[in-house]
């Protein structure tokens, strides 16, 4: 077996060893616990109040898109950050495509200011 293949084995047994200690540890768990079942503790708990209605609520898709810029421009800080520090070596063409990237995603926040989206009302 050469080389490359034996680290994947490494790594292959060591997954499977940290699988076997999780499953053998919820087992060991599932054995020791107590096992009291009432009726109070079935009931729902809201920080001490009871809960009321179905908890069935609509969430607007504004707080899902705020997320997903949110991730868009967080993840641009995790790209731009190595790049800074390799900028001088990189040359004009890191220089180039660096700038390519920042302004694909000014695009995407101004389509998104144009469409309304960042607007709370």
């Amino acid at each position: 077996m050469s080389a490359y293949f034996e680290s994947y084995l490494t790594v292959g047994a060591f997954a499977a060893l940290g699988a076997v200690l999780v499953l053998g540890m919820l087992g060991v768990a599932s054995i020791l616990r107590p096992n009291n079942p009432t009726k109070a503790k079935r009931l729902t708990y809201e920080c001490g109040v009871d809960a009321v209605g179905s908890g069935w609520s609509q969430t607007y898709v504004r707080y899902y898109v705020f997320g997903l810029l949110f991730v868009i421009f967080d993840v641009e800080a995790v790209f731009i950050f190595p790049w800074a520090i390799i900028l001088e070596d990189l040359g004009v063409f890191g220089l180039v495509e660096m700038l390519v990237f920042i302004g694909i995603l000014v695009l995407g926040l101004v389509y998104a200011i144009r469409k309304g989206v960042l607007q709370w009302e």
